[in-house]
Parts: C-alpha cells; sequence; structure tokens
C-alpha cells in the first residue's frame, strides 16, 4: 500500500478508526473524513504517532449535507490528484426522525445519500489511479426491511431501527447499481460488506433499543479490530482485484437478501438519488 491514496469516511471511531490505523501502518497516505473535528483530529495525532510516517491527513465534512459533502470535495483537490481506494463507512443510527437543511430524512441523506454523493465526487480522482476501490459498510441490518418506496424516508411511519436497515439495505444497491456502471468503462470496482454486529459507541446514541442492548449485552458482540478486517481486506488485499458487485461477510462473498440483489430495485433508486441529490450525471462534477 506504498504511495497509495486511500479515503475513508466515518473514521474517528469504531472499524473506521481501526481500518484508518492498520491502512497507515502499511504504508499508505491516509485520508480522513470526518464530521467532529476535535475528535478526527485526536485520532489523527494518534495515528500519525502509531506510524512515524505522518501519513494521515484529515478533512472535515458533514455527511447529511450535500453543500458540506461538496466543499469537501473542493478542497481534496487542492491536495491530491487521484485516490486509490475510497471507503465509505460513515453512517448514523438516530432515535426520533429528522430532516436536514435540504428537508431530507437525516439517516437516508447521510447513510444512502452521503455514500452516493461523496463517491460522485471523487469518482474523477478515483478514475485517475490505475485500479482504484471503492468499499462501502453496508450491514445485516438490511435483512430486517425491503424496499418500501412510499416511506422511502420515514415521512408515513418512523422507526429508527427499521430506517436504519432500511438505508443499509440502500447500501447493498447502491453498490450493486454502482459495479454496473463502473464496468462500462472504468477499472474501478466496488464492494460492500457486514462488518459483523460490532460493540462501539455507535450504538450508545440514537435508538433506546440499541442503547439498552450495547449496553447490556454488547460482550457478545465482535469487536472493532474483528470487525474492520473485511474491509482493510477489500480495500488492500491482491486477492480480490477486479472482483466487483459482491456483499462481502468476514472475507467472503455472500448472498444478501432478495430485495438486496434486485436489478430492478437497484435501478430504481439509482433513479431517485439522482433527482434528490440533483446530479444530472454520476461522476461529472460541477463545483462551481
Amino acid at each position: 500500500m506504498k504511495d497509495k491514496i486511500v479515503v475513508i469516511t466515518g473514521s474517528n471511531s469504531g472499524i473506521g478508526r481501526i481500518a484508518a490505523t492498520e491502512i497507515a501502518k502499511m504504508g499508505a497516505q491516509v485520508i480522513m473524513v470526518c464530521r467532529n473535528e476535535a475528535k478526527a483530529k485526536a485520532v489523527q495525532e494518534d495515528i500519525n504517532a502509531v506510524t512515524g510516517l505522518n501519513n494521515c491527513d484529515l478533512f472535515i465534512c458533514d455527511f447529511s449535507s450535500h453543500a458540506s459533502i461538496k466543499q469537501f470535495a473542493k478542497a481534496i483537490r487542492m491536495k491530491y490528484n487521484q485516490i486509490d481506494v475510497l471507503i465509505n463507512n460513515a453512517g448514523v443510527i438516530i432515535g426520533e426522525r429528522e430532516e436536514n437543511e435540504e428537508g431530507l430524512e437525516m439517516m437516508f441523506a447521510t447513510n444512502h445519500l452521503g455514500y452516493f454523493l461523496v463517491t460522485h465526487y471523487l469518482l474523477d480522482l478515483l478514475k485517475a489511479s490505475d485500479k482504484a476501490r471503492i468499499v462501502s459498510v453496508a450491514s445485516l441490518a438490511h435483512r430486517f426491511t425491503n424496499m418500501k418506496w412510499n416511506n422511502l424516508q420515514g415521512e408515513q411511519s418512523f422507526n429508527s431501527w427499521i430506517q436504519y436497515g432500511h438505508t443499509k439495505l440502500m447500501n447493498i444497491l447502491f453498490n450493486k447499481e454502482l459495479a454496473y456502471q463502473l464496468k462500462k468503462n472504468t477499472n474501478i470496482t466496488a464492494n460492500c460488506l457486514h462488518p459483523g454486529n460490532i460493540n462501539s459507541n455507535f450504538g450508545q446514541s440514537g435508538n433506546p433499543l440499541m442503547k439498552f442492548l450495547m449496553s447490556n449485552f454488547g460482550f457478545v458482540l465482535t469487536t472493532p479490530e474483528k470487525g474492520a478486517e473485511t474491509t482493510i481486506y477489500l480495500a488492500t488485499s491482491p486477492e480480490v482485484q477486479g472482483k466487483t458487485g459482491l456483499y462481502w461477510y468476514r472475507k467472503n462473498p455472500t448472498f444478501p437478501s432478495l430485495e438486496a440483489i434486485s436489478s430492478e430495485n437497484s435501478r430504481r433508486l439509482w433513479e431517485i438519488s439522482h433527482k434528490l441529490s440533483g446530479v444530472k450525471e454520476f461522476g461529472v462534477v460541477n463545483l462551481d
């Protein structure tokens, strides 16, 4: 991974932090992209101290905000002209329905459109790499729901755990369509994964049930170190070179739900994502 440039969103805690640390140890230039500046700076300093290479950079971005993602895309171009690996990892679970500045439900905006927009704005930098990779962190939680086209953002009824699973289903469908689109004219691969049920601070806020389960039964869950293994594997291993459009668990491709392998679902979500985000042509960026 020496001289490779790896962007990791949501990398100041949990599996994102572990992935950033381990990939930086391999000699890659790691770019953390995080929302909380104070926490992220502390982690950046820790990673640079561990590697001794000063190879961890930091950008601040609110993944629920299209404007913030666009601003990040402008900023990163001032320092970097290519990206070798993009790891879409940032995500939230929120107890009550909230909307962002554009009137979009917050988990939908962050967990799904955040992946869609970050990838859109960085695609030309990924194309500048010889054989770039996109890795998107999904979840087994996708199995607990189906595509609710009339309730995509919890407009009709809202349950935070169901909506979280709904956005994780969207991650897999996004990966499926993204891989299909990229096959046409690029060497970029796109894969997604279930990291395991992680004992981290992710579930400590938001859904009261999740907070209770994490506080009382977290000891039966996977550690962030173990959970990050598949992310790191997909980002760095020569064994997965050329493999694309797959859903992985424990470093092996596996089958998601029937909803998640539907081409009809993936194309419909792709079209809706374009419409809601205002992106006319995926990967064609106008930063003016």
